[in-house]
C-alpha cells in the first residue's frame, strides 16, 4: 500500500499547518477560558502560543527540525534561530522535565554559539545530577507549576510516560553527539525504568503514570497521548542510539514497543483516530495523540523494526488527521495539557483548543506518510 495518491493533499495540508505553527497565539483560545481556574487559564494561554518556552513548545520545534531533515528551507531555520535568540535574551524558566524539551532542537544549534553549547552541556549534567530522583534513580516528572515558569510542581516520586520524549530524547542525543557513555546510559536506564513501572504486561498499552508513594498507576489509565510519547519517541531514540545498544537490550524495547503497537492496532475508531482514553469508546477522539502514534508506526515501519502489516492502520489514521485540519491550517480535536487523573472523568473533561503541539504531532505525521 502507498500514500502517493495522497501525497498533493498532504504536502497542502503540511504546509498550513506548519505557517499556523509558526504564528500560533498564546490567546488563540481565550474564548475556552470563561469560568476556568486561573491558573489553569495560564497554563493553558502558555500551552497554546509558540512563544513560550516549556514542552508544548518544544515538541512544536521539534516538529520544524523533522521538516528540516526532510527539506531544509531557510525560512524555518531561521525561525528556530530567532526563537531561540529571543527565548535565551529575555530569561529562561526553572528547569524541570518539560522545560528541556525545547533543548532537543537546540543541539542542532550548538556549533553557532559558545553559550547554546554551554547552555546544552550543563542542562544535560543537570538532568544527571540535580534533578529529583524517585526510588531506582528514576527522573521525577517535575513541571512548571505557572504559566510563567517561576515555580515548580515537583511530583514527587512519579514516573510519567512524557519524560521519555521531553528529557530522555535529548539526553541520549547529547550523549551521541558528545560520545558520553554516562549520558547514553542514563538515557538507557530512564527508557527501561519507564517500561518496568508503565507497561501493563496484559495489553502491552502504557498507563499515564507510576508513584512509588502509593504504589499504583493513579487511575490505572491508558491515555491515548501518553502512550503515542512512546509510540513516537522510541523509534527515534532506537535512531538516535545506532550501535551503542547492546542487541539484549535493543531487542527487550523493541519488543516493547511491537507489543504496544499490537494493542493499539485494535482500538482504533472508524474515523481512523484513537480515543483519548485508548481503551473507553465513550471518551472523544483525540488528533494530537492519534497523530503521533500514527507518526511512530510509519517510523517504525520506514526503519524496518516494524512489519508493514500495519500500513493500513497507519494510512487509516493519516485519512483522519487530515479530516482534523481546518482551512487555515489549525489542528481540530486536540487536547490541552493533562496532568494525571485518578479516573476516566478527569481525562474525558480536559479542554479541547488549538495547541502547539496538537500542530507539531500532526507535522511528524504528514512528514512520514510523505516518506511511506
Amino acid at each position: 500500500m502507498s500514500f502517493t495518491s495522497l501525497h498533493p493533499e498532504i504536502q497542502a495540508k503540511l504546509d498550513l499547518v506548519i505557517e499556523k505553527l509558526m504564528h500560533l497565539g498564546s490567546d488563540d483560545n481565550r474564548a475556552a477560558y470563561k469560568d476556568m481556574d486561573p491558573l489553569l487559564v495560564e497554563l493553558n494561554k502558555r500551552d497554546s502560543g509558540i512563544d513560550h518556552w516549556d514542552w508544548p513548545q518544544g515538541v512544536g520545534l521539534y516538529g520544524l527540525h523533522q521538516y528540516l531533515e526532510f527539506k531544509d528551507r531557510k525560512e524555518f531555520r531561521d525561525f528556530l534561530r530567532n526563537w531561540y535568540s529571543r527565548n535565551i535574551a529575555k530569561g529562561l524558566p526553572l528547569r524541570n522535565i518539560n522545560t528541556t524539551a525545547p533543548m532537543l532542537t537546540l543541539v542542532d544549534f550548538l556549533e553557532e554559539d559558545p553559550a547554546y553549547e554551554k547552555l546544552a552541556v550543563s542542562w544535560a549534567e543537570w538532568l544527571m545530577h540535580d534533578l529529583p530522583r524517585t526510588e531506582e534513580g528514576g527522573f521525577q516528572h517535575v513541571t512548571s507549576g505557572s504559566g510563567d515558569g517561576t515555580s515548580l510542581n515537583l511530583n514527587d516520586q512519579q514516573l510519567w510516560v512524557d519524560t521519555l520524549f521531553m528529557a530522555v530524547l535529548f539526553l541520549n542525543r547529547m550523549g551521541q553527539k558528545y560520545h558520553r557513555a554516562d549520558w547514553i546510559d542514563e538515557s538507557i536506564h530512564q527508557v527501561l525504568m519507564h517500561i518496568k513501572y508503565l507497561c501493563d504486561p496484559c495489553t502491552g498499552l502504557l498507563y499515564h503514570g507510576w508513584t512509588f508513594k502509593e504504589r499504583s498507576h493513579f487511575g490505572g489509565i491508558f491515555w491515548c497521548r501518553g502512550d503515542s510519547w512512546f509510540t513516537l519517541g522510541i523509534p527515534a531514540w532506537l535512531d538516535m542510539s545506532g550501535d551503542t545498544l547492546v542487541p539484549s537490550v535493543r531487542s527487550f524495547i523493541l519488543d516493547t514497543f511491537r507489543a504496544q503497537v499490537r494493542a493499539l492496532e485494535p482500538l482504533q475508531a472508524e474515523s481512523g483516530l484513537w480515543h483519548t482514553i485508548l481503551d473507553d469508546p465513550e471518551s472523544y477522539e483525540e488528533t494530537s495523540g492519534s497523530a503521533a502514534i500514527a507518526a511512530g508506526i510509519l517510523h517504525g515501519i520506514r526503519s524496518g523494526v516494524l512489519d508493514k502489516k500495519y500500513l493500513p492502520c497507519a494510512e487509516k489514521a493519516v485519512r483522519g488527521i487530515l479530516d482534523n485540519i481546518a482551512e487555515d491550517g489549525t489542528v481540530l480535536n486536540v487536547s490541552a495539557g493533562t496532568a494525571i487523573g485518578y479516573d476516566a472523568e478527569h481525562y474525558k473533561s480536559i479542554m479541547i483548543a488549538p495547541m502547539a503541539y496538537g500542530q507539531s504531532l500532526t507535522i511528524f505525521a504528514l512528514l512520514e506518510a510523505l516518506q511511506a
